[in-house]
């Protein structure tokens, strides 16, 4: 299947997200409680858009057993797209993702952000850039926290992007147990992982053209092997928060 996604409105053509997975916003979509689920995208082909396979930000009702597969994406802002933020609440879980390839991605491959404010990647960039977690302001727990967890993704290629990935948690509710294995990611910037824990990356190449591969921020219970990288980064792996805790990478302790 072969999607270019756009709209018309007021008389120009603007794109959307391409395969976009939802299910009720806020506290109708709670309250429906019907998630989405048993969902297979398999063999599919994206031509710019904002997003080639996206999960909310509406997700309220919960999403859960998603199969893709077999997928390229070409010219997107973002090519997996994971987004939501407080107050949505449901749970995301039991993703497969395997055998994507990707290029000329303008943002990341790959995007986790729980701090979406309804702009995409591209618009967020020129605008200011990132909306990142506010430090020591940990609000409670509640029914309106997303949750994204359980999310296996496997042989990725990725070419000439702006950054190789960004996994943007909550403080209050971090991104959860996320294992990428055997993927490529060639970028300007390397991969930055924020709000984080118990992440699995296993023979994992990241290509950045400038600063590290892998930049840490408060992530807890990370497991890193068989990390590729250039050989003339002077700091391959750099780690920040002071929630950072129980990082291994290729047997060195954080």
């Amino acid at each position: 299947m072969y999607w270019e996604p756009k709209i018309r409105a007021m008389g120009e053509m603007r794109k959307t997200d391409a395969i976009c997975i939802k299910s009720g916003r806020d506290a109708f979509g709670r309250k429906r409680g019907r998630p989405t689920e048993n969902v297979l995208v398999d063999n599919c082909k994206v031509f710019k858009g904002h997003g080639g396979f996206v999960v909310g930000s509406e997700m309220s009702g919960g999403v859960r057993n998603i199969k893709v597969t077999n997928c390229q994406f070409m010219g997107t802002d973002v090519g997996l797209r994971f987004k939501s933020c407080r107050g949505r609440g449901g749970v995301v879980e039991n993703i497969y993702i395997n055998n994507i390839s990707m290029i000329g991605i303008s943002n990341e491959p790959l995007l986790f952000d729980l701090f979406y404010g309804g702009k995409s990647a591209s618009e967020q960039q020129a605008s200011g850039g990132d909306i990142k977690s506010e430090g020591d302001r940990i609000p409670p727990v509640t029914e309106e926290t997303p949750t994204f967890k359980n999310i296996f993704i496997e042989r990725i290629v990725s070419n000439n992007s702006r950054r190789a990935m960004f996994f943007n948690g909550l403080p209050e509710m971090n991104i959860q147990h996320i294992q990428l294995k055997n993927c490529s990611f060639s970028a300007n910037l390397g991969a930055e992982l924020s709000e984080s824990s118990g992440i699995v990356l296993e023979n994992i190449e990241i290509l950045p053209e400038k600063g590290p591969a892998i930049l840490l921020n408060n992530v807890k219970e990370l497991k890193a092997m068989d990390i590729g990288y250039p050989e003339n980064i002077s700091i391959p792996i750099e780690v920040k928060g002071k929630y950072s805790k129980n990082i291994i990478i290729n047997n060195k302790n954080y």
